[in-house]
């Protein structure tokens, strides 16, 4: 009889344990995007960003240093009373409910308002300037979405998702057998559904916004999880003829063990650089950056703690 290998670690050992940490996470998203879900302000699982509502974004950029200090509150005070031109007959825009972020220590300020024109931009920009300034000419961008390009932005992306998702369930139900197929998909959607469930929280205790490039975070995370849910899955497949008169439970240490290294220093690497766009990147990518991290750490954790764990206890063998 085939003697058992000693694996270093033994991942079915600390399986529910792993378990209990991945059903908590995914209760806390579950928990977050239905709290999104009945906020009357967001009304959706994500708070939706510009890219998907349409509105015009203001960013503009403080010529101090250091600056004095502003808060979000002191900012959305001072739009609520500004009135703002508008032609004749027509109401001006209400910015009470204007989205504010106050980036690089008070140096940059970003809002999020409904669409304004060219006048009400100028208007709207002059004011900040005697408020918060002097601001700097250069740091100054106005970035205008209308809802029909919105609409079709979130109609993109959904479908992309899709379309990504449904292709990874093909090439897994025809690389693997049917119980693989199945643990690989679930993977995914524990590692998509963490990553929305963080940003759901954010977006209901920070009012972080949700836009295009996190629906590419999210194709990326997918094709991540699946890729090193394949790794681990082909070394499965190779130990169960290898060591056929094991049990699969220690097949699937022995396979986990060999390829534990690998994972973790393909993970390690791959977040080296999005740490760096963490810290470096400005705010443009900065959430996009975090939405990767964090999907990627997830993905890693569920195809060595999740995935192989499942597979004896779902297994007909």
């Amino acid at each position: 009889m085939t003697s058992v290998p000693s694996p270093r670690f033994r991942i079915n050992r600390h399986r529910r344990l792993a378990w209990l940490g991945s059903g908590l996470a995914c209760g806390l998203s579950l928990l977050g995007l239905a709290l999104c879900w009945l906020n009357p302000a967001i009304h959706a699982p994500l708070r939706p960003g510009l890219d998907f509502t349409g509105g015009t974004q203001v960013q503009v950029e403080r010529d101090c240093a250091p600056c004095k200090p502003v808060t979000p509150v002191e900012v959305r005070e001072g739009l609520s009373r500004l009135t703002l031109p508008s032609p004749e007959g027509e109401r001006p825009p209400s910015l009470g409910s204007a989205s504010v972020q106050v980036l690089d220590g008070g140096r940059s300020l970003l809002l999020r308002l409904p669409a304004l024109d060219a006048d009400q931009s100028t208007a709207l920009i002059d004011d900040l300037g005697k408020r918060f300034g002097p601001l700097r000419s250069s740091g100054t961008s106005v970035n205008t979405i209308g809802p029909t390009l919105g609409s079709r932005l979130l109609r993109g992306s959904l479908i992309s998702l899709l379309v990504s998702f449904v292709a990874i369930s093909v090439y897994i139900s025809f690389s693997y057998s049917g119980i693989f197929s199945v643990l690989a998909l679930l993977c995914l959607a524990h590692d998509v559904l963490i990553t929305c469930g963080l940003f759901a929280w954010l977006g209901l205790l920070q009012g972080i916004e949700v836009d295009s490039l996190f629906a590419v975070s999210l194709i990326t995370i997918a094709g991540y999880s699946v890729n090193d849910t394949v790794v681990v899955y082909d070394r499965i497949r190779e130990q169960r003829r290898n060591l056929a008169d094991l049990p699969l439970v220690d097949q699937v240490d022995v396979a986990v063990d060999a390829t534990l290294t690998r994972s973790l220093y393909t993970s390690f690497t791959t977040l080296l650089p999005l740490v760096a766009l963490i810290f470096f990147g400005g705010s443009t990518l900065f959430w996009f950056a975090v939405a990767l991290t964090v999907g990627i750490a997830v993905g890693s954790w569920s195809s060595i703690g999740l995935a192989p764990t499942l597979l004896p206890v779902f297994s007909k063998r």
